[in-house]
């Protein structure tokens, strides 16, 4: 018989103020992360240089209050996610292949780095410009059921079309 225990997760709200919550099992903990990340608290931890690294079958089910982000379209059309108030865009990258390497298609959100980024989350791009990468969805592998969205809906910036039924 496994013992009785609680699960605790520490968030961050919009101003920066930690906040724990405790649930007395994952599918209770992830139901408050999901409640309070569409609040736009996000988990107390240090952005991973490089950004999370999920499959590409799971960004049209992702479901970004996990993570205490906001899809958005811009007026223009831009797809956009907000998160601890920074705008990270949605770049489509196609398959690359070359004789040195070969890189499967991907979608990023990623932004501009700023003077005050770490050095560490600094990912170089064209001449000197350099950025910061929020979720990098690429490669093969399947979704993780416990990072969609409830009930297999899909999420606003889904770039795949939806599988007609026959």
């Amino acid at each position: 018989m496994i013992p009785a225990h609680t699960l605790s997760l520490t968030l961050t709200d919009p101003l920066g103020t930690p906040i724990t919550v405790q649930a007395a099992n994952l599918g209770d903990l992830r139901a408050l992360q999901r409640h309070y990340g569409a609040q736009g608290m996000r988990p107390h931890s240090r952005p991973v240089p490089g950004g999370l690294q999920l499959p590409l079958a799971s960004h049209d089910t992702f479901d970004w209050s996990l993570i205490g982000a906001r899809p958005w379209v811009t007026p223009e059309g831009e797809a956009v996610v907000f998160c601890a108030g920074h705008v990270y865009k949605q770049r489509v990258l196609d398959e690359v292949e070359t004789r040195k390497m070969r890189l499967p298609p991907a979608i990023k959100y990623s932004r501009g780095a700023k003077g005050t980024d770490p050095e560490e989350l600094r990912e170089k791009g064209d001449a000197e410009f350099q950025y910061v990468t929020l979720v990098m969805f690429r490669g093969g592998g399947r979704a993780h059921p416990d990072f969609a969205l409830p009930g297999g809906a899909r999420q606003r910036l889904a770039v795949a079309q939806p599988e007609a039924a026959d």
